[in-house]
């Protein structure tokens, strides 16, 4: 055993003894991590003793090993890592700066397995046999995603994506380069109007943060509902309600799906309502709110700003058999204003490559829609298309027709 090793032995029975709880007792714990490792240094200087080579990397990595997450910490202490995953003990990866590399970092099964039960412990949530999937959100606002055997093959598979706060605002999406700087001015004031919003795009494209930055134009004086499979969204307004959806007990009961969620929200007097994604049934349910007149904004998963349409109309036939097509595309045509469809380039960059309308027609059962802005040559440009609802821009101040001005080459 090596000297690390040795006073992480020590610190843990340190812990046990006192009463300590590494997770709500952090000061308290990094002193005596502190102590300890002072006191084994000392008593390797009389000889016995493997010595320490650096006292302040044996004291983080014993800090990190009883009160952090061990291997993983430094991954998540690293701000150009946004998600960490495990394949296999010996085959972690992270997302640094949006690109995948595969780490040194070689654990044990065992390892592993105490790694997420560390991470679920303040969660309430559990994975085994019954429940061989969980997601959960972390202290520090990470999402946790975890699937174990015999869904998964041999090993446990974990997920963690950090929460990277790189933008707040629009504003802040203009200087990633995530868009242009008359795109932002648009969808500020579409939200500001009152327009329906869709945020669509593949994994890790910025969905999420997209959604915190439209958010964030939000007028201060609403009253926000958010309703989310973990808690993702950082809304920063003073009056936010929300919601996270609760997995079944070990009796089966208890559980509260997303759809639950939305209809609950709609008790709440919301001046808005975000849904963090839709994937089933919920959809129908957010259309129905949406349609009533109530402005909201949602994320899906989609190729193109048309998929992301197309979708909206599709999913909403999951709720039941008495729910068809007549009544599900004219809603949504009715029901969603604007499509904002983002991707992950391979530099890594999140960008916006459309911003698409859609003003309400549908014809031969297909929901038409018009192009705001489409990425042509690198650039995100203007193009002819204008959105629906030109009175409410009027009403909260903005000309649209300046607004969506062909700029100057």
């Amino acid at each position: 055993m090596d000297a690390v090793s040795t006073v992480e032995g020590e610190v843990r029975e340190l812990i046990r003894r006192s009463g300590l709880d590494p997770a709500r007792d952090a000061r308290e714990v990094r002193q005596l991590v502190r102590d300890a490792v002072a006191d084994y240094d000392e008593r390797s200087l009389h000889g016995g003793l493997p010595a320490l080579a650096d006292l302040d990397a044996a004291a983080k990595s014993v800090l990190d090993a009883v009160a952090g997450l061990g291997p993983l910490q430094g991954y998540l202490e690293d701000p150009r890592v946004e998600e960490i995953w495990i394949n296999a003990p010996g085959k972690v990866f992270v997302a640094r700066d949006g690109v995948a590399e595969l780490t040194t970092t070689i654990l044990t099964a065992a390892d592993v397995r105490d790694l997420v039960e560390r991470m679920l412990r303040t969660t309430g949530r559990r994975v085994d046999l019954s429940s061989p999937f969980v997601d959960a959100t972390l202290a520090d606002g990470s999402r946790l995603h975890v699937v174990i055997p015999d869904i998964t093959r041999e090993h446990w598979l974990v997920n963690i994506r950090k929460f990277v706060v790189k933008a707040d605002h629009l504003d802040d999406l203009v200087r990633l380069g995530t868009l242009t700087r008359q795109a932002a001015r648009f969808l500020d004031a579409a939200v500001v109007s009152g327009l329906n919003i869709l945020v669509a795009g593949g994994t890790q494209a910025g969905k999420t943060t997209m959604l915190n930055c439209l958010a964030a134009a939000i007028p201060p004086r609403e009253r926000v509902v958010t309703c989310e499979e973990v808690f993702e969204l950082k809304i920063p307004l003073r009056d936010v309600a929300s919601m996270q959806c609760r997995q079944p007990s070990l009796e089966g009961t208890g559980e509260v799906p997303l759809r639950r969620l939305v209809t609950e929200a709609l008790r709440m007097r919301p001046s808005r309502i975000i849904v963090g994604e839709v994937r089933q049934a919920e959809s129908l349910d957010l259309l129905i709110a949406l349609n009533s007149g109530l402005p909201g904004m949602c994320s899906l998963h989609a190729n193109s700003a048309r998929e992301a349409v197309t979708k909206m109309c599709t999913l909403p036939l999951l709720a039941g058999e008495n729910v068809g097509s007549r009544f599900v595309v004219p809603t949504v045509a009715g029901s969603v204003d604007v499509v904002v469809h983002l991707g992950l380039d391979r530099d890594g960059v999140r960008r916006v490559r459309e911003v698409a309308a859609v003003p309400g027609r549908v014809e031969a059962g297909v929901v038409e829609i018009a192009d705001l802005f489409v990425r042509r040559d690198g650039q995100l440009r203007r193009a002819d298309g204008f959105p629906p609802h030109p009175d409410r821009f009027e009403r909260a101040g903005y000309d649209l027709v300046t607004l969506l001005a062909q700029e100057a080459s």
